[in-house]
C-alpha cells in the first residue's frame, strides 16, 4: 500500500500541544517544510484541532494534529482547551512547543503530568530561541520559576523562524515512534497459503457508491497478503454461491460477513467452516476482543427503562434503516422484551462519564486508532460499565457468538 494511501487510522498520530502564540503551527510547517498550519500573531488562531496527514521524513506516514491553545480563556475557550484535551486520548507521539522567551509554565506542567498518566512518549520543544538564544544549560531560562525542565525530560531548543535545530526535532520525533509491529495481522494469522476466505458483503442502501468501506479494503489485503485466496459475495447471493463451492470441492477455511447478515449467513453456512464478522476482526485487531465479548452478555441484564450508549467512531449520513441508529436498538429490545432509552454520538464525541448508562455497544472502530480504541474500552471498565461492539453484539443476540469466536482459540 503506497503511504499517501494509508488509512488514517493506521498512521502514527503526532499531536502538538502549547499555549496560544507558542508556535504550534510555525513549528508543525517547520518540520514538515510545507506551510500546513495558519500562522498568526493574533491569539487563538487554531480554533479547532486540525488533521494533516502525510508522509514525515524518517518515520514514514503520519498524523499530525494542531491544537488549540491549552491557555484560552472564556466560555468558549474553555471548550476548545477540552477538544485539545480529547487529542491526547488518539496521540501515539505528544510535542509540547513551548516559548523559550517565557519558559515552562504551570498550566504545561500539568499538561505534561497529563502525558506521564496515559504513558504517551513526548517532547518539549523550547521555540524562538533566536529571540533570546536560549541554550541548554543557560542560566537565562531559569528567569521564570520552575520554567527550566526536569532533567529527566526530553527536552530540544529551536527556532522555527531561522530553522535552528529543526532537523534535529524531526529525528527526536521519530525516535519517540511506538515500536509495535507493523506487519500485525488482521486475519492472515488465522490462514495459510491456498486458502479460500468467502467474504459477505451487502450492496444496499448504505453501502458507498463505487467502493468498498474501509473494514472490507483492509481485510481483502491481509488475506492476499499471506497468499490466500479472498473471494467477495453479495448476501443475496451467497447461498448458491457456497453451495456451488462445496459441490466443486472447494471449501472455504473462514467465512467473513458484515455484521447486520450475520444470522443469515450463520444459517447457511455449514458448522465445519469457520465464521466471523468484519466487526469482530476488528475488536480483535486494535482493541480488546476478550473484554468486548464479555461486554455482549450484559444483555441479559438489561432491564426496562436502562440507557444504553451506542458509539461510532466516525461520522456519516445516516440512511433510513441505519444499523447504529435503527437496526441495533430494535434488536436490543426484542432481545431484552423491555422498552429501553437510547442515546448516540459519534466521531470525537466519547463521554467521559458512562455512569448514565448500564450498557455500551460500539462500532468497529475502523476510522479511530489502536489508542483510542483502547481509551474507550478503558473508560468503560474503570467506571464498571460494559461495552461491546456491533458485531460480537449481533452475534450474542442471535446466539452464535461461541461460534464466531472459535477462530481465536485464545478467547474460548
Amino acid at each position: 500500500m503506497a503511504m499517501n494511501q494509508m488509512p488514517a487510522a493506521e498512521r502514527v498520530h503526532i499531536s502538538f500541544f502549547g499555549k496560544r502564540n507558542a508556535g504550534k503551527s510555525s513549528i508543525i510547517n517547520a518540520v514538515t517544510g510545507q506551510n500546513l498550519a495558519i500562522v498568526s500573531d493574533v491569539k487563538g488562531t487554531t480554533t479547532d484541532p486540525v488533521y494533516k496527514t502525510m508522509e514525515l521524513l524518517p518515520l514514514g506516514p503520519v498524523m499530525l494534529i494542531d491544537t488549540p491553545g491549552i491557555d484560552d480563556e472564556g466560555e468558549l475557550g474553555n471548550l476548545r482547551i477540552q477538544k485539545t484535551l480529547q487529542v491526547l486520548n488518539k496521540t501515539d507521539i505528544a510535542i509540547l512547543i513551548i516559548d523559550s522567551t517565557a519558559g515552562l509554565s504551570a498550566t504545561e506542567e500539568t499538561l505534561i503530568s497529563r502525558f506521564q498518566k496515559k504513558n504517551i512518549p513526548f517532547l518539549l520543544v523550547y521555540n524562538k530561541i533566536d529571540l533570546n538564544r536560549i541554550l541548554p544549560g543557560n542560566p537565562s531560562l531559569s528567569h521564570t520559576p520552575g520554567s527550566a525542565p526536569p532533567p529527566d525530560i526530553p527536552s530540544v531548543y529551536v527556532s522555527a523562524k531561522d530553522g535552528t535545530n529543526i532537523r534535529e526535532l524531526k529525528e527526536r520525533i521519530a525516535a519517540l515512534a511506538p515500536k509495535e509491529d507493523k506487519q500485525k495481522p488482521l486475519v492472515s494469522d488465522l490462514l495459510k497459503p491456498l486458502d479460500l476466505v468467502l467474504l459477505v458483503i451487502p450492496i444496499d442502501k448504505a453501502a458507498p457508491k463505487g467502493r468498498l468501506i474501509l473494514p472490507q479494503q483492509q481485510t481483502i489485503r491481509d488475506i492476499l497478503s499471506c497468499g490466500a485466496t479472498a473471494l467477495t459475495v453479495r448476501d443475496t447471493e451467497f447461498p448458491q454461491t457456497l453451495s456451488g463451492l462445496l459441490e466443486k470441492g472447494f471449501s472455504p477455511r473462514l467465512v467473513i460477513t458484515d455484521s447486520q447478515v450475520f444470522p443469515f449467513v450463520a444459517k447457511h453456512t455449514p458448522e465445519h467452516i469457520m465464521l466471523t464478522s468484519f466487526s469482530i476482526l476488528f475488536a480483535r485487531y486494535k482493541g480488546n476482543l476478550e473484554a468486548l465479548a464479555e461486554g455482549a452478555s450484559a444483555l441479559d441484564s438489561l432491564k426496562k427503562g436502562d440507557r444504553v450508549l451506542i458509539s461510532e467512531g466516525c461520522t456519516h449520513h445516516r440512511q433510513c434503516n441505519d444499523i447504529g441508529s435503527v437496526k441495533l436498538p430494535k434488536w436490543i429490545q426484542e432481545y431484552v422484551g423491555e422498552e429501553l432509552s437510547f442515546s448516540f454520538t459519534s466521531g470525537t464525541e466519547f463521554p467521559q462519564d458512562l455512569s448514565p448508562y448500564k450498557m455500551v455497544v460500539h462500532c468497529g472502530g475502523c476510522m479511530l486508532n489502536e489508542r483510542e480504541m483502547k481509551y474507550r474500552i478503558s473508560c468503560a471498565k474503570d467506571q464498571g460499565t460494559p461495552i461491546t461492539n456491533y458485531g460480537t453484539l449481533i452475534a450474542q443476540i442471535k446466539g452464535i457468538l461461541q461460534r464466531s469466536l472459535k477462530p481465536f482459540s485464545k478467547i474460548q
